[in-house]
């Protein structure tokens, strides 16, 4: 029998915080995508819930929020089996590699970091140690899994760079410990903006009314969408700099059908706002009301949902002792047994 050469998969790995509704932006961006990755990547799905925790929360909340996000992560297709979804507070690892990177990261670099201005701004009652730190524990997230490839929008560019800066120094003193991370750009995708700020990601943490969450009922979607803000010219044509209102609905028909934007505006150039804003209405309903029943369905079955959480902490538990025995003994730290 002829040798025959295994390739081993790329490694993915992806964060995302449990705080918030995940919206139609983080389903269009991230997680239809990685339904198209689970067979040609080795993926693994974090709910960061240590993240969190920058931010006062209530813990039965913060607890039901984790559990929220896993059920809509498995309601859009994510398979268990061929994905590792875990919350990141269930793997040690990720705390103690990250105060071992914290050594190796300097305090310039961080003061640097934008996002940690901006938050200081939003939180400036409590800009706690874990604000200023958060990109080392972000930085261990990614390594602790050897992470070949990272999704990444534009403003978290900053964080694969500071990721890769503490990799490099410490494989330098210490030889090849940690892969070098390097973006993932989605093949399909599309930026989705805030409804009222046109200008602006749709993002989870904004008001209410700037974005579509993922469990909206069609009601709520139909009257975020009425109100999202077009301008006077009653044109569905697409000029993303000088029309930003339009285009960015027009963004989100043509993401959830494959239309072109040419397509679209053929259809419903002339017609009027109201007709257009009912159109795409319809489509994001039909496409966000079988997640919601999916994620109804799978939120009432806490079996299924506890065999989840064991086996994705059990297997990401795994990776990551294998990563902190090269890591400890490299610093000098004493063998860690299971």
């Amino acid at each position: 029998m002829e040798n025959q050469t295994v390739t081993a998969k790329k490694r993915i790995f992806s964060g995302i915080q449990p705080t918030g509704n995940l919206t139609l932006g983080n389903y269009i961006g991230a997680l239809r995508n990685f339904k198209l990755l689970e067979d040609e990547y080795d993926c693994l799905y974090s709910i960061v819930d240590l993240h969190a925790l920058t931010v006062r929360q209530n813990p039965a909340e913060l607890r039901k929020a984790c559990l929220r996000t896993m059920a809509i992560f498995l309601a859009s297709g994510l398979d268990p089996e061929k994905n590792i979804i875990y919350f990141q507070s269930q793997v040690a690892a990720h705390a103690e590699l990250a105060w071992i990177l914290d050594c190796f990261t300097y305090m310039g670099e961080l003061s640097r970091m934008t996002q940690f201005k901006d938050k200081s701004a939003k939180h400036a009652d409590n800009i706690n140690c874990g604000l200023f730190a958060y990109p080392v524990l972000m930085a261990a997230d990614i390594l602790l899994y050897m992470t070949d490839l990272v999704p990444i929008g534009a403003d978290q560019k900053q964080h694969l760079e500071i990721t890769r800066d503490i990799a490099e120094r410490f494989n330098a003193l210490y030889g090849d410990v940690f892969v070098m991370p390097e973006a993932y750009i989605p093949k399909v995708g599309a930026r989705v903006m805030s409804l009222q700020e046109p200008t602006r990601k749709m993002s989870k943490s904004d008001p209410e009314e700037t974005y579509i969450a993922i469990l909206d009922k069609p009601d709520v979607i139909r009257r975020k969408l009425r109100r999202a803000v077009t301008d006077s010219e009653n044109r569905v044509l697409f000029d993303p700099e000088n029309r930003p209102g339009v285009s960015n609905l027009m963004s989100i028909m043509g993401a959830l059908t494959g239309r072109g934007m040419d397509d679209i505006s053929a259809e419903y150039d002339g017609r009027g706002y109201g007709a257009f804003k009912d159109a795409v209405a319809d489509c994001v309903i039909s496409v966000l009301e079988p997640i919601q029943n999916e994620y109804d369905r799978i939120s009432a079955d806490k079996a299924y949902l506890e065999s989840v959480m064991v086996s994705g902490r059990e297997r990401a538990s795994a990776i990551a002792y294998r990563t902190m025995l090269k890591v400890r003994k490299k610093v000098g730290l004493a063998a860690l047994k299971l």
